[in-house]
């Protein structure tokens, strides 16, 4: 896999551990799945982790561990490049800080995809732990923002954090997008809140029976999907 130009040192770091365990025909594949024209160098994602993990081992303090993963979101050229930032960034160090949120807003509107911003959303949650007021108010803002991968992480920011999941929060992003038409809101909504289900299947029983009738197909489905059918109201006479 010889570049065309010149890749950064962080980049050369990461590609010279990924490339030796490259599996044939893999990249080409991973491709098709993820429907994305970004290239693939085929490595397999636990190996892609592993590697990244080294990589934050590697570095020393939540500053230079920033530094790392910019650099290397910035340079990416394939696939395994921007997971291994989402890995770096998973690591202790940078659990919860602020100071890494202007990167993950980047992630969400370079790589605006499922893959990308899903497997931000634990990163989202345990910054709204650490901070829940600005974060609470920023999820907020995203719920209506006109890019719908905002709005998307705004509903799934909490899949992760069970009993300390906000449900005032909750019902407000889920309420802004009950309308939307998009599939990745509407099947967003229905993870949400089959997830929190999990936690308190009552509070999602009496969420969705307040708001079944202007939920989509989609979310009702998927939110229902361990809970089963909602109770019948009594016949009148």
């Amino acid at each position: 896999m010889a570049p065309a130009f010149e890749y950064s040192p962080a980049i050369e770091r990461l590609n010279a551990a990924l490339v030796p365990h490259a599996i044939e025909g893999k990249a080409a594949a991973a491709a098709a799945y993820m429907k994305t024209e970004q290239p693939f160098i085929g490595v397999p994602v636990p190996m892609v982790r592993r590697i990244a993990r080294e990589l934050a081992r590697d570095t020393s303090g939540t500053a230079d561990l920033l530094e790392l993963a910019t650099e290397i979101w910035e340079g990416a050229t394939h696939r395994e490049h921007w997971y291994a930032v989402q890995e770096i960034c998973a690591s202790a160090p940078c659990r919860g800080k602020l100071e890494f949120l202007p990167l993950y807003e980047r992630m969400i509107i370079t790589g605006a995809w499922w893959d990308i911003v899903d497997g931000l959303s634990r990163h989202f949650g345990l910054l709204l732990r650490a901070h829940p007021e600005p974060m609470s108010a920023l999820l907020r803002e995203w719920s209506t923002d006109s890019f719908m991968w905002k709005r998307r992480m705004s509903m799934i920011a909490q899949l992760h954090l069970g009993p300390a999941t906000d449900t005032e929060l909750l019902d407000e992003v889920l309420r802004a997008n009950l309308e939307d038409p998009e599939f990745f809101i509407r099947k967003a909504m229905g993870w949400a809140l089959r997830q929190y289900a999990k936690t308190d299947p009552d509070w999602v029983r009496g969420w969705i029976a307040e708001q079944h009738a202007v939920m989509s197909q989609l979310a009702l489905r998927e939110a229902l999907k361990h809970l089963g059918p909602l109770p019948q109201p009594p016949s009148q006479g």
